[in-house]
């Protein structure tokens, strides 16, 4: 089953649960991230709880303090995930991508991502407006900084990546 995420906006974590829960019982899941700006972690984090049973998304300091991002449990964990990345696939889905990776929860598929693992806050101005302030930097649960070097799929694939992330599914015993 075909999962498109084009950006990370209000609601897009439980639109990736819920197709999740919706998939047939024997497909895998093949989640599209290509192209995915990136948008709000929180919802990044409610789409990793798809598909982890909680645990570490991710971890990053802000002004010296370190904290952690978790998936909610009772995610599906017995189902194949490929995850279909490239060089526009930035900021919360890279966060995405890493917890997945890291945690041998998908396969990736395609070519490095952007690189853009900020964490930033909003702040409000006076006047009324917002600025959003970079504050810290965001690491998979393995450690590892995504700023500036991006993940490296695990299968790399040029203009034929979804046809390989579908047999790489198919490999991993769940259709497309």
């Amino acid at each position: 089953m075909l999962i498109k995420v084009a950006a990370f906006t209000k609601g897009a974590g439980g639109k990736v649960r819920e197709a999740v829960e919706a998939a047939p019982g024997d497909a895998g899941i093949l989640l599209d991230l290509r192209a995915n700006s990136g948008g709000l972690v929180t919802e990044a984090v409610t789409a990793s709880s798809a598909f982890l049973d909680g645990g570490l998304v991710a971890t990053y300091d802000v002004h010296g303090e370190q904290r952690a991002l978790y998936a909610e449990p009772g995610g599906d964990t017995e189902r194949p995930v490929v995850v279909l990345v490239d060089g526009g696939t930035m900021s919360a889905a890279e966060l995405l991508t890493g917890a997945l990776q890291d945690r041998g929860r998908a396969v990736t598929v395609g070519s490095r991502t952007f690189g853009k693992g900020s964490v930033q806050m909003p702040s409000k101005l006076p006047g009324g407006s917002v600025a959003e302030l970079t504050v810290g930097h965001y690491r998979t649960p393995a450690g590892r900084s995504v700023e500036g070097s991006g993940i490296t799929p695990d299968v790399g694939a040029g203009p034929e990546a979804q046809k390989r992330a579908e047999t790489v599914l198919s490999g991993l015993g769940g259709g497309s």
